[in-house]
């Protein structure tokens, strides 16, 4: 179920707002009233509603008493850490129901899935209800991610969207200084965003762009192609002006199952997937010096690298296995059905 247009496949069975028709789309985005796709829903004999983000949870709450069913919303990061004023200064009528109908989906909401335990920390200082939020982080898929051990080029790789709050500029101003440590050092960026211009311009200024690859995003299998390539993984966020922070970060995970060692900042949800020390290092938010310093350790140290991305693998799969996370939510189903 969604708002925006949704393929469907031979194992997948999906409705969009979307399918009724404009007139649809706008009475479901400003008024949140269900029309037609309550009547769809109520055809598949819905049994619960779950939504991702709490803005769609807001939209999901008329529709699930509507049906007469529990709603399970998963929040992810921006949804409880921008700023109750940011989003309404931000105009787009989805975020600024979020914050009007908030309380709506408080009371009505059978489960709030946080995906960190800041993430949760963060939900209940926003409003929710503490006794109804619950830590269960998105898994991986282990056992199809494998691992593919120390590469000997000195490859640096970050997968993030380009915006303010995955410190891509501070990677780079990183990247600067490691240069003249380790000469033949290359940076691979994968995504795309608002910044990807300004951040081609600073590696031009910085004078590295010979040695930055800007890829744009990339299907997943192809992320994690080069993510078997690169020699470590770096995601040092940062909190964003309008508050926004890092929820946890999937690619850490996916790091983690591929064996690579993780250079991050101490933020968000982050030190939840990577262990100072153990399985990665971890330093200050906006400190490209100290995150230099620790991508250039591991670029000299491919024992350490391996030893950082054993601890990695089992960390994820102890802590972030894909069917033993689905097994952990559909128990939850179970409880609310």
């Amino acid at each position: 179920m969604a708002r925006d247009p949704v393929p469907t496949g031979p194992d997948v069975d999906s409705v969009s707002v979307a399918d009724f028709g404009r007139r649809a789309v706008l009475a479901y985005t400003v008024a949140r009233c269900p029309g037609p796709l309550r009547a769809a829903l109520k055809e598949r004999r819905t049994a619960l509603l779950h939504a991702h983000f709490g803005v769609e949870g807001v939209y999901a709450a008329p529709l699930a008493r509507a049906l007469g069913v529990p709603l399970v919303t998963t929040l992810h990061g921006f949804d409880v850490t921008v700023t109750k004023s940011q989003l309404l200064a931000s105009r787009k009528p989805s975020w600024m129901n979020y914050v009007g109908w908030r309380g709506d989906l408080f009371d009505s909401g059978a489960a709030f899935i946080c995906v960190s335990e800041h993430i949760r920390r963060r939900a209940v200082d926003w409003g929710y209800p503490a006794e109804r939020t619950v830590v269960l982080p998105i898994g991986v898929d282990v056992e199809a991610i494998r691992p593919t051990g120390v590469i000997d080029a000195p490859r640096i790789l970050h997968v993030a969207r380009l915006v303010a709050k995955k410190g891509t500029d501070d990677l780079l101003r990183a990247f600067a200084l490691v240069r003249t440590a380790v000469p033949d050092a290359e940076l691979v960026i994968v995504g795309d965003g608002p910044l990807h211009a300004a951040l081609n311009d600073l590696a031009t200024e910085l004078a590295v762009a010979d040695a930055v690859r800007f890829l744009g995003a990339q299907p997943h299998g192809e992320t994690l192609r080069l993510l078997a390539e690169s020699q470590v993984l770096c995601l040092p966020s940062v909190t964003a002006a309008n508050g926004d922070q890092e929820g946890l970060g999937m690619v850490l995970l996916e790091a983690g199952a591929s064996g690579k060692p993780v250079v991050g900042t101490d933020h968000g949800g982050i030190p939840e997937a990577v262990t100072d020390g153990t399985n990665g290092f971890l330093v200050p938010e906006r400190k490209p010096a100290d995150l230099a310093e620790r991508l250039v350790a591991l670029l000299r140290d491919p024992q350490l690298c391996d030893q950082f991305g054993k601890a990695g693998r089992n960390l994820v799969r102890e802590r972030f296995d894909l069917r033993r996370q689905t097994d952990k939510l559909e128990a939850l189903y179970r409880t609310l059905t």
